[in-house]
């Protein structure tokens, strides 16, 4: 059983966040050395960079930018100097260079080991949360993940026990889901008043702890036009109003089911704060036309923020120069308010 996170007792106006590079063989290693080239990042937060020297080379190479780190052998000797991150270098690449676009076992390889070593800086107490460049699910596989994601991974590193969910963010609009990464054909066996509750909740938590006082919360139903009162579905009726219905009497402010076309348009508007969908596509497509390279991935449940941003790995730019950085600013940014009050603590508990 991994030893549960220790709780800083004091926590520094400047959090320790810790920085990975993604896919090597993606834009991850652009887009963290141009996110780290920008001052006011390096000057908002305490970074430990974790990365292949390799990898960081690379990134920097088709950035076009030099970043000047504090060399630190291991996390024993751990220390920061102002506005430069602090890097953690160890050599999973065996000096090989990444090959954009490829998605491979070394890749994924150094891509894991690094999200483990950044999981036990948070477990040793020396970082209040985890950003990093987007990762590759395959690449993960190959190089030894054999959860069903990366969230799973790190739910267990932290011996969560409990719901964990991916919060999907565009702008001021959240979302969260009651089924993540399964096989479309298994989502409705995975419907449960349960878990309409529990995604529910997580969510109306990191909203409250992200600033909103009284988060309003749309649920989507399972299927086309919320089931047309029965006709195409009997999930709405014998599960998810049910769940909604006691979500309501415990205080929350849980509206639907609502028709999964039709939700976001209100969403959009600003009739609600967030929307709980029941499968990955449901809200990640909307999400993603309504401000793919602004979007931002949250990790709910686990005990610091981890963020990273929505756009993925994209292997078909990887080293072209020209991947945008902004999702990756704003998770962040995100990444560094929420980590700054971990004072009140676990992140996004009901």
């Amino acid at each position: 059983m991994p030893t549960p996170p220790k709780t800083p007792s004091v926590i520094s106006a400047k959090p320790r966040i810790a920085v990975l590079l993604g896919d090597p063989g993606g834009v991850g290693p652009e887009m963290a050395v141009k996110l780290l080239a920008r001052q006011r990042n390096l000057d908002a937060a305490r970074v430990l960079l974790i990365a292949d020297p390799v990898v960081l080379a690379a990134g920097e190479r088709v950035a076009g930018l030099k970043l000047a780190p504090l060399q630190v052998e291991s996390l024993d000797e751990l220390h920061f100097e102002d506005g430069r991150p602090s890097l953690l270098a160890r050599d999973w690449m065996e000096g090989h260079e990444p090959v954009p676009g490829e998605s491979n076992e070394q890749s994924g390889r150094a891509s894991f080991e690094a999200l483990e070593l950044a999981t036990l800086a948070v477990r040793r107490g020396q970082a209040e949360g985890i950003l990093f460049a987007p990762l590759n699910k395959h690449s993960l596989r190959l190089g030894g993940l054999v959860h069903e994601d990366e969230l799973r991974y790190m739910q267990e590193r932290f011996a969560v026990t409990g719901f964990v969910c991916e919060f999907n963010l565009t702008g001021s609009l959240w979302t969260s889901r009651v089924t993540s990464h399964i096989p479309l054909k298994d989502v409705a066996s995975h419907i449960t008043v349960q878990g309409v509750s529990d995604a529910v909740k997580i969510i109306a938590a990191a909203l409250r702890r992200a600033g909103v006082a009284h988060p309003r919360i749309a649920v989507t139903g399972l299927n086309p036009h919320a089931g047309d009162g029965g006709s195409i579905g009997m999930e709405e009726i014998e599960i998810i109003a049910p769940a909604v219905e006691r979500l309501r009497a415990e205080g929350f402010d849980a509206r639907g089911p609502f028709s999964p076309d039709t939700v976001f348009i209100g969403a959009r508007r600003g009739d609600v704060d967030a929307v709980v969908s029941m499968y990955h596509d449901q809200g990640q497509i909307a999400m993603k036309l309504m401000g793919f390279e602004q979007g931002v991935t949250l990790h709910g449940g686990l005990p610091v923020p981890v963020a990273t941003s929505a756009s993925g790995s994209a292997f078909d730019i990887a080293g072209r120069g020209i991947a945008n950085i902004e999702g990756l600013q704003q998770a962040f940014d995100l990444c560094v308010r929420m980590a700054s009050g971990q004072e009140k603590g676990p992140l996004a508990r009901p």
